[in-house]
């Protein structure tokens, strides 16, 4: 096996062809929804019953949701691979773990957890939350959130994800937009660390320059072919 520490950074358009909604993109969740409004600790602040019905609705998008082709191939990738297999997630959403990823960080949270703000909490969640809904753990009504990173906010475990980075002869960008940071710099990282770089995506990324090699076209066909190569190299 040529590649011993492979590191995999998914966004949006992974799960994109599993019904689930990108962000940025032509009729994207931000064309819907005022990011500042529902994405925010000042939007929650302002107006945390709007902030509850954005995340309820994304929740309840979930539940018909399946792991696609390009999940199942991760999937397989870390089970199958002989040496080191981490992926980093920028979504919310439980398909990686659906598909039988185990080895998984949610660098932005998990929208089937909720958070508790008084007493710092966090447990799965699967209805509709309110500002009335008490913690299961403190008691304590009108202090629950999404357990989700919003903007201004630090992502999850970024040490543990740059001591990968560190370390890796592989990186592989799957379905993101090269636009948001911290995520948008693992590529730097990567190149510095001395790991061949792989973008694969819908179309390039901000960051398309950055990647030693390249791959575009639907997820659930670029991403099973390229696992395929690995796995066979």
């Amino acid at each position: 096996m040529r590649f011993q520490k492979i590191v995999v950074l998914t966004g949006a358009g992974l799960s994109a062809e599993s019904g689930l909604g990108t962000f940025r993109d032509k009729g994207g969740l931000w064309e819907e929804f005022d990011l500042e409004a529902v994405a925010t600790p000042e939007g929650f602040a302002r107006d945390p019953a709007r902030v509850h019905d954005f995340y309820n609705l994304r929740r309840q998008r979930l539940g018909t949701a399946k792991p696609n082709a390009a999940h199942v191939a991760l999937a397989r990738l870390e089970r199958e691979h002989k040496g080191h297999v981490l992926t980093v997630t920028q979504n919310v959403d439980p398909l990686h773990e659906a598909a039988g990823s185990k080895n998984l960080i949610h660098m932005h949270g998990e929208l089937g957890r909720v958070l508790c703000a008084a007493c710092g909490a966090s447990v799965a969640w699967v209805c509709d939350l309110s500002t009335a809904t008490a913690c299961t753990a403190c008691g304590k009504a009108g202090a629950m959130r999404p357990d989700v990173v919003w903007f201004g906010e630090s992502p999850r475990d970024m040490d543990r994800i740059y001591e990968a980075l560190l370390v890796s002869d592989l990186f592989i960008s799957i379905g993101t937009s090269g636009s948001v940071y911290p995520a948008a710099g693992f590529v730097a990282e990567a190149r510095a660390a001395g790991a061949h770089t792989i973008e694969l995506n819908l179309e390039p990324s901000e960051g398309a320059s950055l990647f030693a090699e390249a791959h575009y076209g639907p997820a659930t066909k670029i991403v099973p072919s390229y696992v395929e190569r690995l796995l066979r190299a």
